[in-house]
């Protein structure tokens, strides 16, 4: 049985190869979210769940953004 990717926000840092980093979130449980943006991101490019706790701000901006479970966007 496939697992629910949930329905909270993850944000990842994710590295390049020229060092610089960037910003993503991802409508899925931390494991998954890391996972799905690895797939989006060149290979040899490294990520990092962040251990954030989202404003109610931020909740919103991320729900306007009308991601669906499963999705990943990049932020910068």
């Amino acid at each position: 049985m496939a697992e629910s990717f949930g329905s909270s926000f993850a944000l990842v840092e994710v590295t390049g190869d020229d060092t610089k980093t960037h910003l993503w979130v991802a409508l899925a449980k931390p494991r998954q979210a890391l996972t799905l943006i690895l797939a989006a991101v060149p290979e040899g490019w490294r990520a990092e769940v962040l251990d954030v706790t989202l404003t109610a701000d931020q909740q919103k901006i991320f729900q306007e953004l009308n991601l669906a479970p499963g999705d990943v966007h990049r932020l910068d």
